[in-house]
């Protein structure tokens, strides 16, 4: 039996040291709700009661609803801003204005009541604006309740019905959710398909649907010998009738479920006595990746507790559903008949989301790439251990996405929102490549093993919480001891890019002088190493003023740090105490994570002495 409460984590959570800042501060909501599903209609409707805890300093006249399901509809925002795009959104795949009206998607809300009294809303789209009857003030709470209905649409994209792989429901975003209030205040966008921003909270939900389906979700099933299906061995398969599946997921900030009545539901150990659970259909060459992806997952999960920290919730799930991976609440869906590599690929993926959105949860709208550049970043690190792959540079995929980016001319500062990218291709590369190079990059400035360090410092003192980028900035500091306002910055709010050059290399009697170039805008640390003819090799070390510090040399062979290169000086010169002539090669980062644009002019080789 799974029965788990909140309790444990909230113990966790409200003694974090995080939570002693003065300035920071988060909304909590806890949800309690009922959804009855009509499998033949696609219709559903359902009541819900929220616990609206305000635990900001400022006092909330209205609140914000996101109504997900009302963006799968002809002339919405989302089916505009499809073919509006200056190219081609590929993660859509149907045109939402061909959709027939039993198609499309809708959430409607009704009998809204705060505290039992009836209050007043307005729909813009996907957003239910709401007048409060009763202000909240700072430190108080309110209860708000709702009716809702709503048609499941055909799945478009992450939500839906009837999937490509023949799964009935898949259902993300489904239910009326509080938008988040912070810093910024409300968090109230229009959904356009791409990113999302959760309030934490405790989710006590109940779904009834036909007895023969099979249901995967968010938390932990609290009626397991009621609903048998692998739950409960001593159940059977019923076949007429309606049943009410119960879950509750504690400390969480999303709940989604899938339902199939030919699920095959397996449940896996996992390392720390979490049970891995996996819901698939038996349909082609399925069964036997289904089958293999078990224990790898248990390693996955291995990998990325040891990089990043334990995972803090006792159940996982892997589900066949949706439109290809995307990362939920203690669940992800997959999709699509792949090859054994491709799903490990995408459960590799999708796995490392539970650390990076799902515990470390970033506003994904602002810094999407906090939530998907990282995840590209492990998950790239943990294949290549798993698998075995043995490579030596696993971020290579990372590294040329970001060169593609940087070199098309279409390129907007990180720090655009999710939904302002002219160009669908701008977004992904910014969101999964550069961001993944990111921290690649920062391992180069202040070293491997601080950039692995931080990682576990910034999981371990901003988890169950909202980071922005300054948090994981002030964590990398303090552990490297280096200052690095100026990389983020430049990385994140600019498209300012990294280029150094050898401009030459000079004899000098019985020395050689290099002269460098700063071609770029982005500044930069350099390792420079130089080769000799008799072999040996050494390394030369420029840091810049604006780190206050240097990092350690992470090289197996002799390291030489020189004098800082300020930024406003376009070149640059050093001295090697060796001829011209015994010196072999030249390379300016011969650890290929400096992300720099020309690589060509990075290089000096003897051959090519006049």
């Amino acid at each position: 039996m799974e029965r788990v409460t909140g309790f444990f984590y909230w113990i966790l959570f409200l003694f974090s040291p995080l939570l002693f800042s003065q300035n920071y501060w988060q909304q909590k909501v806890d949800y309690e709700m009922s959804v009855a599903v009509d499998v033949s209609s696609f219709l559903f409707s359902g009541k819900q009661k929220l616990l609206y805890a305000n635990n900001s300093p400022d006092t909330i006249q209205k609140v914000f609803y996101h109504l997900f399901f009302n963006a799968f509809q002809k002339g919405s925002e989302m089916a505009v801003r499809i073919k509006t795009g200056k190219d081609k959104n590929r993660r859509f795949k149907i045109d939402l204005d061909t959709l027939l009206p039993s198609e499309e998607g809708f959430l409607k809300v009704f009998n809204l009541k705060q505290n039992g009294k009836k209050i007043k809303s307005k729909v813009s789209g996907t957003i239910l604006e709401v007048a409060l009857s009763s202000p909240i003030p700072p430190k108080k709470s309110t209860l708000l309740t709702l009716d809702f209905k709503g048609q499941i649409p055909v799945m478009v994209r992450r939500a839906g019905r009837n999937s490509e792989d023949g799964i009935a429901l898949s259902m993300a975003q489904w239910f009326p959710k509080m938008a988040e209030y912070d810093y910024d205040g409300w968090n109230a966008e229009p959904y356009l398909g791409r990113e999302f921003h959760g309030v934490w909270g405790d989710y006590d939900v109940k779904i009834s649907i036909d007895k023969d389906y099979v249901v995967a979700a968010s938390g932990y099933i609290q009626n397991p010998d009621e609903v048998g299906h692998g739950y409960s061995a001593s159940s059977k398969k019923k076949k007429k009738g309606k049943i009410t599946w119960h879950f509750i997921a504690p400390q969480v900030h999303d709940f989604t479920w899938a339902a199939d009545p030919d699920f095959i539901h397996d449940i896996y150990p996992g390392p720390n006595n979490v049970d891995l659970h996996f819901f698939y259909k038996n349909k082609g060459s399925n069964l036997p990746n289904w089958k293999n992806i078990q224990p790898i997952t248990a390693e996955l999960m291995v990998f990325f507790n040891k990089t990043i920290g334990r995972y803090p919730y006792k159940k996982y799930s892997v589900v066949q559903g949706g439109d290809g991976g995307m990362e939920y609440a203690m669940l992800t869906l997959i999709a699509r008949d792949r090859s054994f590599e491709g799903l490990v690929g995408v459960t590799s993926h999708e796995l490392a989301h539970s650390w990076f959105q799902h515990v470390l949860a970033t506003n994904e709208m602002k810094h999407e790439w906090m939530d998907e550049g990282f995840t590209s970043y492990i998950s790239d690190l943990a294949e290549n251990e798993i698998l075995q792959k043995n490579l030596m540079f696993p971020h290579a995929g990372s590294y040329q996405g970001y060169l593609r980016l940087a070199l098309s001319g279409f390129e907007q500062p990180q720090s655009t929102s999710a939904n302002r990218y002219d160009y669908n291709m701008a977004y992904e590369s910014t969101a999964y490549s550069k961001g993944s190079v990111f921290l690649g990059q920062l391992g180069y400035i202040i070293g491997p093993k601080n950039l692995a360090k931080t990682i576990k410092e910034y999981y371990k003192e901003f988890k169950f919480t909202h980071p922005r980028p300054n948090d994981f900035r002030r964590v990398a500091e303090r552990v490297s001891g280096i200052q690095l306002k100026w990389y983020l910055t430049d990385w994140t709010q600019t498209t300012n890019t990294v280029d150094y050059a050898i401009k030459k290399v000079v004899g000098i009697e019985d020395k050689t002088k290099v002269y460098l170039r700063r071609m770029g805008s982005m500044p930069m640390p350099l390792d420079i190493l130089v080769s000799f003819s008799d072999g040996q090799k050494k390394l030369f070390y420029i840091p810049i003023p604006l780190m206050r510090g240097k990092k350690q040399n992470p090289y197996s062979f002799n390291w030489e740090v020189l004098n800082d290169w300020p930024w406003a000086f376009p070149e640059f010169s050093f001295i090697i105490n060796k001829a011209v002539d015994e010196i072999e090669s030249i390379i300016i980062d011969p650890s290929f994570y400096m992300a720099d644009i020309d690589r060509d002019n990075n290089v000096y080789e003897a051959a090519e002495k006049e």
